[in-house]
């Protein structure tokens, strides 16, 4: 499994690709949202994790970039990773596209959790065991 964190912070960065280790799964790193966007364009990705709050091109409309690409990685499963804590967060990160919503600091069992179920839901079950 290949996944893409699109964040700024470099240590929620390592703590998620230690975490991704511990599965098997490989992680890219973006630390801003157009970096995202363009190795989107020239890598395959399974999953893409994005944090709502970074300089220049925010998460939200990172995802809003994403789900309005015509082919198919603008399917793409899409998890939101954030420390905001805002009522109505998850509620519009979905409306946006995001497949799932985890709050930082994101805890190992949650974020298998969230990739499991998207991966099941997309394809009637998973082939990955976290």
């Amino acid at each position: 499994m290949n996944v893409l964190f699109i964040e700024d912070d470099a240590m929620n960065r390592r703590v998620v690709r230690d975490m991704l280790d511990v599965a098997g799964a490989t992680m890219a790193e973006a630390d801003r949202a157009e970096e995202g966007l363009r190795r989107i364009d020239a890598e395959d990705f399974d999953v893409i994790l994005v944090d709502l709050r970074m300089p220049g091109i925010d998460g939200f409309e990172t995802v809003e970039r994403i789900r309005a690409r015509p082919d198919a990685k603008g399917e793409l499963p899409i998890i939101v990773v954030t420390a905001d804590t805002a009522p109505d967060l998850t509620e519009r990160c979905k409306r946006l596209g995001a497949d799932e919503v985890l709050f930082k600091p994101v805890a190992m069992d949650a974020l298998f959790d969230a990739i499991g179920r998207i991966l099941a839901a997309r394809a009637g079950e998973s082939d990955l065991i976290l």
